[in-house]
């Protein structure tokens, strides 16, 4: 459910909407402050937790697997493969910014962690992280040098160009990225499609390079906190609590006042760029591990309610529920549906997510309850499995 608070501005208008509030879908007070939250509280984070989850149910998929006599590789790598296919054809048919092939690929080079220790995958999952932010780090000081450089009054006509190329790029106001989304995204299926196709291998390797070492980093600590009992529940209350509020206290009030720096600067693109890709990275961590130990210990607090019991289908049902939302927006928004791209504003935006989440919570139960797999887990599961797998439940 929370990914969509951040896809859904990526269905609805140009990407440079989605990182920088001046460049589309804001303006009003109420978008910029919105868009605050967001930054603060969960860009990235979202995708993190999806990140810690997917390393865990890796390994459980695994160790399930080897508990029935089966080769954990070999049902993991199939999975994979599967899941590969999926985000491939996610990507060019639906929409542009899928995420699955990456996790299929990071996936497969994250089993090789499954038989390390918990001291081994400690390390490694540290140093992913902190090679992480160095890379990013290096590239947004890069980019405000040559800026700095093709700024200057001495500047030459090359130091001029370079510096006009990383401003075009930096997501701003008036990018040329711009309309040529509006363009492309209002139109026919058929267009749209082959831009996706265009752009695929470009995609992927810029998601496999810019977010690779920070993917494979957290689903390491995923496989680390299934194993010491942080995702299971074992940790009790007061162990779980300074986790939260260590990580919120380190993570947040620095968040915020990048959040008010770009707000103080009326969002200059790269300023707000840079934090997007870099400045904002070494905090996102610490609310990572918040938002999970806080997760923790609300479940724990509403187990067995109603709320919950639906809360806990639709992440059940998240395979379907990933792909379904992204059909779904997409019809409501592309030019082939609803042709609603880039009319919306980003306060606006929240209305189609508040309505996604409430279709989520009403069909994920009652399915779940009749069956033991949501739609295209069930698939996934027969296509890895090589067989139909038992779908219905049995009659109590």
């Amino acid at each position: 459910m929370g990914i969509l608070l951040l896809n859904a501005f990526g269905m609805a208008m140009p990407d440079a909407g989605y990182i920088n509030p001046r460049a589309y879908g804001g303006g009003r007070p109420i978008d910029d402050a919105l868009w605050a939250v967001n930054f603060v509280l969960f860009e990235g984070k979202m995708r993190g937790l999806f990140s810690l989850l997917f390393g865990a149910s890796m390994a459980l998929v695994v160790d399930g697997a080897r508990a029935n006599g089966e080769e954990g590789a070999s049902v993991h790598y199939r999975r994979m493969f599967w899941l590969l296919l999926f985000g491939l054809a996610h990507h060019i048919l639906i929409w542009a910014n899928d995420i699955l092939f990456h996790y299929a690929v990071i996936g497969a080079v994250a089993y090789l962690f499954l038989r390390l220790s918990n001291q081994v995958l400690r390390r490694w999952a540290v140093g992913l992280l902190v090679a992480s932010i160095a890379l990013h780090f290096l590239m947004a000081a890069g980019m405000h040098a040559t800026v700095a450089q093709g700024t200057a009054p001495a500047a030459t006509t090359a130091q001029r160009q370079a510096a006009e190329q990383v401003l075009r790029s930096s997501e701003g106001p008036g990018t040329p990225g711009i309309a040529d989304h509006l363009k492309t995204y209002r139109s026919n299926y058929r267009t749209i499609v082959k831009e996706r196709s265009d752009d695929v291998r470009s995609e992927i390797v810029f998601f496999l390079v810019f977010l690779g070492p920070e993917t494979l980093g957290l689903m390491i600590l995923g496989i680390l906190l299934l194993r010491n009992g942080f995702l299971t529940g074992k940790w009790p209350d007061d162990r779980l609590r300074p986790v939260a509020r260590w990580g919120y206290l380190l993570g947040i009030p620095p968040s915020i006042a990048l959040a008010v720096w770009q707000w103080s600067l009326d969002f200059s693109a790269l300023p707000v760029f840079t934090s997007f890709i870099a400045w904002a990275e070494p905090f996102r961590y610490a609310i990572i591990l918040a938002h999970a130990a806080f997760a923790v210990l609300v479940f724990r607090r509403f187990a067995g309610t109603a709320l919950a019991a639906r809360i806990a289908a639709v992440g059940r049902a998240a395979f379907t529920n990933y792909l379904g939302t992204s059909l779904l927006m997409t019809t409501l928004f592309y030019g082939y549906g609803l042709g609603l791209y880039g009319h919306v504003g980003r306060a606006e935006v929240y209305l189609f997510i508040f309505g996604v989440w409430i279709l989520m919570l009403l069909w994920s139960k009652p399915w779940l309850d009749r069956f033991r797999y949501g739609p295209l887990e069930w698939l996934w599961r027969s296509l890895a499995r090589g067989s139909l797998q038992p779908m219905r439940r049995a009659a109590a």
